[in-house]
């Protein structure tokens, strides 16, 4: 599911310190969007291939890559990219000759314009890790330019799901067997109760946790989703939704968006962006909108380090850190309501203060004192002076305050 010249070999160079194996792979996949995040639409199935027309519509919505799971064939698979290549969106992709026929499969499409990556497994147990290391290392043998990828369990399943005692040695044995240049998980933490209350998984920080301390300590970027279809006890997604995901995720580090799922194949998903029909639904445009905050705000995120995720109000998520001490550029914070994440990244010799509503209900009060240097990042990207004295901000659910300084 994933992300001209110079681009790429800005890319490579920004990030070669923390590729080892396939680090040309991930410069490849995420700089054909430019200095943007890439951000990936997940679908099931692929019902007879989707013409043209349908990824023109990913494009319109700020959609950069695709993955589809249903692919039968290499034939299929090899029309399904010309289609993506008309409207210039990158595919990650899966046909069953990857593993049965893998050399000769890998050198018929690796040469293919709309070719993002080879996508291998979702959600693997920790038994079929040595398995699918094995396979990454025969595909980048052949193809050492374009991307393996596979997304992988979150803590919000049972633990016999992992394989493993931890969550953490889940992902630990992950990156240790599977050697990717980039890692993937996926969790959709907004539920709704039978009273029609939203509420957030309790495991989801701890999911973040884990996952945004093991990508930095193995050198590697990550990638996560956001829902935008319901299903089960998920909710039909607002902007709020999409919201609190994406910012949460991008908070804390991740790399790539990704969306699941982007058209219905059956009555088990409710108003994705794409209905079964092929008629657009009111999320695609929410997606749009999502989408175009995710371009405009890639000049904060997008290469970004995570120095450091910690959590304000009276009961902060399990396996979090409370916020004690901010950067000298702020001068004063403080939050009114359930609470935000609170993460200060660095690009280069910029420094960003993000603070995220962690709220899907209510909106949060922050009260912010700054230095005369610091600006606040809008969402269309510009910066504006953050102004003298103590500020105060109502930040909707989900949604996000930005802070940048030299």
């Amino acid at each position: 599911m994933m992300s001209k010249k110079i681009l790429i070999i800005f890319w490579v160079a920004a990030l070669a310190a923390t590729f080892y194996s396939c680090r040309n792979a991930e410069g490849m996949a995420a700089g054909k969007t430019g200095e943007q995040i890439p951000i990936l639409s997940w679908d099931e199935d692929n019902p007879g291939n989707f013409p043209a027309a349908r990824y023109q519509e990913m494009r319109e919505a700020g959609i950069t890559h695709n993955f589809v799971r249903g692919i039968r064939s290499i034939t299929e698979l090899l029309t399904d990219l010309d289609a993506a290549q008309e409207t210039g969106i990158k595919k990650f992709v899966w046909c069953p000759e990857l593993v049965t026929d893998t050399e000769e499969t890998v050198k018929r499409l690796m040469h293919h314009p709309a070719l993002a990556g080879y996508h291998l497994s979702d959600e693997p147990h920790s038994s079929k890790f040595q398995e699918l290391g094995a396979l990454v290392r025969k595909i980048q043998a052949i193809d050492s330019t374009h991307a393996c990828y596979i997304n992988i369990l979150s803590r919000d399943l049972p633990a016999s799901m992992w394989g493993t005692g931890t969550y953490q040695e889940y992902v630990q044995a992950f990156i240790k067997e599977v050697p990717l240049p980039f890692l993937s998980f996926d969790q959709y933490p907004i539920r709704v109760n039978d009273n029609g209350i939203r509420w957030v998984s309790e495991y989801w920080h701890t999911t973040l946790e884990v996952f945004s301390d093991e990508a930095k300590k193995a050198g590697k970027p990550f990638w996560a989703f956001a829902l935008t279809a319901s299903h089960y006890a998920y909710p039909v997604p607002t902007l709020n939704d999409l919201r609190l995901q994406v910012y949460t995720n991008l908070a804390y580090g991740a790399q790539g968006i990704q969306y699941f799922n982007w058209m219905a194949v059956n009555t088990e998903f409710k108003s994705p962006p794409i209905e079964h029909d092929g008629s657009k639904t009111v999320v695609y445009d929410i997606v749009k909108e999502m989408n175009r905050e995710i371009k405009h705000l890639s000049k904060v995120f997008l290469h970004a380090s995570v120095v450091s995720v910690r959590h304000t109000g009276d009961v902060i998520p399990d396996n979090t850190q409370r916020l004690e001490k901010l950067p000298d550029a702020i001068k004063s914070f403080a939050t009114e309501g359930e609470g935000a994440i609170v993460s200060v990244l660095e690009r280069g010799n910029d420094s960003f203060l993000v603070i995220v509503n962690r709220d899907i209900n209510a909106n949060l009060t922050v009260k912010i004192e700054t230095a005369a240097r610091v600006q606040r990042i809008l969402k269309d990207g510009s910066a504006t002076a953050a102004g003298s004295g103590m500020q105060t901000w109502e930040v909707t659910p989900g949604d996000v305050l930005i802070y940048s300084w030299k």
